[in-house]
């Protein structure tokens, strides 16, 4: 009679077996992160992407990605930007045309143009605010400012030198794919004698203007009350002119019959008055 030796079947995870497994977990763990961050990309609302392809023709300037889920090589880059409105603020020291210097404050809101954000990578890079905008608009600062006087900037011109950098900047920037929405001056510092002087004057250039107003205003008044008289005084001679004796006694009697329907008792004395117009006596 034979004897059948049954084996028993081997466990998967005795021995080396459960280590090899264990690295295989870990490397398929590390792989599956490294791929979740490379290749599944969600762009955020505000923002876009432009593709970085590796083994291609490397940013692919035409094609702009929007926001939500995309998909992307591993070994391919998915470079996103920030497409808001952004402002910044900055401080600055200038000369103005008499050589005096003022510390400027200013602020300013831009933006890249979305639909270059990829030439705007390949040429300049995200950090184009600091590389760009900034020096730009110190040296647009700088050179009209240096144009007008500090009272100017600090009263009459503000708005004026405002628009002037902005125009400047706006246009230094715009082949560079960049949008400027407005540069502001938020305050201007000058040297505490010179404040003091421009104030003074300020404030007796506004004395000055509402004692001209005064005056202008009692000057129409005048001009009003003359031309009141003058108007008068032709109605009165239009009217005295075109009065006669036999139209003021017909007026006289319409009144007098008038007068004899009140219910007030009176004495009517009729060829009593001069022209022989009627006399009304109260009781």
């Amino acid at each position: 009679m034979a004897t059948i030796n049954v084996n028993p079947r081997k466990n998967p995870f005795e021995g080396g077996n459960l280590s090899r497994y264990i690295i295989i977990g870990f490397i398929g763990f590390i792989l599956f992160m490294l791929l979740t961050n490379t290749t599944f990309i969600t762009i955020p609302p505000g923002h876009k992407g432009v593709k970085f392809k590796r083994f291609a023709q490397g940013i692919d300037k035409e094609k702009i990605y929007g926001q939500g889920f995309h998909i992307v090589m591993p070994w391919d880059n998915m470079i996103v930007y920030d497409v808001r409105l952004n402002e910044s603020f900055g401080n600055m020291d200038v000369l103005s045309k008499n050589g005096l210097s003022i510390a400027v404050e200013l602020s300013y809101r831009y933006m890249p143009k979305q639909d270059k954000i990829g030439y705007l990578h390949d040429q300049i890079g995200k950090d184009y605010a600091d590389r760009i905008i900034k020096p730009e608009i110190r040296s647009a600062t700088r050179e009209v400012i240096g144009k007008y006087l500090p009272e100017e900037l600090y009263s009459t011109k503000r708005e004026a030198i405002q628009d002037e950098i902005n125009e400047m900047v706006s246009k230094a920037v715009d082949d560079k794919h960049i949008i400027i929405d407005a540069i502001l001056i938020r305050s201007v510092k000058l040297p505490e004698k010179l404040k003091g002087a421009i104030e003074m004057k300020l404030e007796e250039e506004q004395q000055a203007f509402q004692y001209e107003f005064r005056l202008e205003k009692e000057r129409r008044e005048a001009e009003r009350k003359i031309i009141e008289a003058q108007a008068k005084a032709d109605a009165n001679r239009i009217l005295n002119a075109s009065l006669s004796d036999k139209i003021l006694r017909d007026k006289g009697i319409e009144a007098t019959l008038e007068l004899a329907k009140s219910p007030n008792t009176k004495i009517v004395i009729v060829g009593g008055g001069k022209d022989g117009m009627p006399l009304i006596l109260n009781n």
